[in-house]
């Protein structure tokens, strides 16, 4: 099954986690002292919020796949389209440790695909931190500075 991601950087966690929650009907799947996670079957979305020092609003969007084969097919989808992207393989981001294949929208957005291969106890597993405060440490796409 494919799931559309969402993650929004946020001020405030705990108001955002109780806003969403009350929006959802469901407490966040994870919680941590920065990030909150919603996974929802109705509607399929993964739903993300984070206060990382980030500018506040919406960080990223994406798709979550079930499978690397999945990942693979919206991947060649976009190269036969003439998109370009980039892989991250076995990426430490958001207490996940995941397959990725970032790219943009024409207005700059960045988008992530990406198989959760499994959890992590960490934000990032010991990677380094990004400088901007953001989630994850991403390849660079043009003028994005999403993770």
């Amino acid at each position: 099954m494919n799931r559309l991601h969402v993650h929004i950087a946020v001020e405030n966690l705990e108001k955002n986690i109780r806003f969403y929650s009350a929006l959802f009907g469901n407490a966040p799947s994870v919680t941590k002292q920065d990030y909150a996670k919603w996974d929802l079957e109705e509607p399929a979305v993964n739903f993300a919020i984070s206060s990382r020092g980030r500018n506040t609003g919406l960080d990223h969007v994406g798709i979550q796949t079930g499978t690397d084969e999945e990942l693979a097919v919206i991947r060649e989808r976009l190269e036969q389209a003439g998109i370009a992207g980039q892989e991250q393989a076995d990426a430490a981001c958001c207490y996940a440790r995941s397959d990725k294949y970032w790219t943009q929208d024409p207005q700059g957005i960045a988008w992530e695909t990406f198989h959760t291969l499994d959890s992590i106890p960490t934000f990032n597993e010991g990677q380094e931190e990004p400088k901007d405060g953001s989630c994850c440490i991403t390849p660079k796409l043009a003028a994005s500075g999403c993770c």
